[in-house]
């Protein structure tokens, strides 16, 4: 029976936080958000959901369309 490569992608967020400084919580959610690159960010963890892919692989590594399953 034939191999195939197949792809499990996994709903998730990836979670960073940064001190900024503000006159209120409202404002400083405005001041990441404009410029998020003025900030030092660090990984705080990562979280998972119940969506789940699945796709088949050609042999570049690219998804044949129409092999998509799950809960996307």
């Amino acid at each position: 029976m034939p191999r195939y490569q197949v792809l499990r992608r996994v709903d998730a967020f990836v979670d960073f936080i940064a001190e900024v400084e503000a006159g209120n919580p409202a404002e400083a959610a405005a001041k990441a958000n404009h410029d998020e690159t003025k900030f030092n960010w660090k990984e705080a963890g990562t979280s998972y959901f119940d969506a789940r892919l699945f796709v088949t692989l050609d042999a570049e590594g690219n998804e044949i369309v129409g092999t998509q399953q799950g809960d996307f």
